[in-house]
């Protein structure tokens, strides 16, 4: 066991993102069956739907899984307080300050990881009291950090600064990815676009389809006026550009994207003006297949990996 494995009570060193439109309990239920650690994804659910969530990933397995919560959504009292009732043990938060809710959690004995996308957060996340931290780089799908910071480098810099666990996040989705984020220093890995092409994915088949048929350059990073997001290039994608090129309002910008847009294009399959957020990983994704398959496909080139490493020194 190490860091990870025995603070989540899992198998194996992997967290399964916490993905809008993508993570909901069959896919969290499957990758905690499969010896992860899965997470329902708070961002795209109402909170009663949340807790409809929960209950059923409570019958679907019975090993530990979490929810993540991004802390700029609304109603976020009422979801903190369906997860304290509904017994979950494990919280990841994201996008907002850990001070906010990490000492509610942590009273009702709850487990608490925060994401972060710099050295500066993750220092600030540790001195919050969070159990660890998720350093996600650059390359990551959805909604990203300003810093612009890779993988690569974000990890060991982040080791540097914090004493606590660390979970590598951005461009993983091969066991050999994983051996390559715990040698700079990590001690477990989360994995999302991967998992979003996985047969459980809660995500419309059209979205994808789409993941796998990505190529290198796929994607990109843009609308950093309102939030960083990764999208793939679609015609609405192509609109945000156009727009750009007028010099547009931070208003109009609003308007272009609209309400329910990621909705639209992850859940509902419109690849034409749909929001489509996936990370540039995707180029190595070439199938959906069940979430057992890709976490035994994992481990396995990692261990593979591992020894092919150990021969060379």
């Amino acid at each position: 066991m190490n860091k990870i494995t025995s603070l989540f009570n899992i198998k194996y060193p992997i967290v399964q993102g916490g993905m809008i439109w993508n993570s909901g309990y069959k896919l969290a239920s499957a990758v905690s069956n499969a010896g992860g650690l899965g997470l329902i994804g708070a961002g795209s659910m109402y909170p009663d739907v949340l807790r409809n969530h929960i209950q059923k990933c409570k019958k679907a397995t019975d090993k530990p899984f979490g929810v993540n919560v991004p802390m700029l959504y609304p109603n976020i009292e009422e979801i903190m307080q369906i997860i304290v009732e509904e017994g979950v043990k494990i919280v990841f938060t994201s996008a907002g300050n850990p001070k906010t809710w990490t000492s509610f959690l942590k009273e009702k004995g709850i487990t608490v990881v925060h994401v972060v996308s710099s050295s500066k957060f993750a220092l600030k996340a540790q001195e919050a009291g969070v159990d660890a931290v998720v350093a996600e780089g650059f390359e990551a799908g959805g909604h990203n950090g300003r810093e612009e910071t890779t993988t690569l480098t974000l990890i060991p810099m982040v080791r540097e600064q914090i004493s606590i666990p660390l979970i590598a996040a951005g461009g993983i989705a091969t066991g050999r990815g994983m051996l390559a984020a715990m040698v700079l220093g990590a001690d477990g890995v989360q994995v999302g676009s991967r998992f979003a092409a996985s047969t459980e994915s809660s995500s419309h088949s059209n979205f994808k389809q789409t993941i796998v048929e990505l190529e290198e350059g796929g994607t990109h990073l843009t609308l950093k006026e309102l939030a960083p997001v990764r999208l793939i290039k679609n015609k609405f994608y192509n609109d945000v550009q156009e727009l750009y090129a007028k010099c547009p309002t931070t208003d109009e910008l609003k308007t272009l994207l609209g309400r329910a847009r990621a909705k639209r294009g992850m859940f509902e399959g419109d690849l034409v003006e749909g929001e489509l957020e996936i990370g540039q990983i995707a180029g190595l994704i070439h199938d959906i297949k069940p979430v057992e398959n890709i976490v035994n496909d994992m481990i396995a080139e990692f261990e593979a990996a591992t020894k092919e490493v150990a021969s060379l020194l």
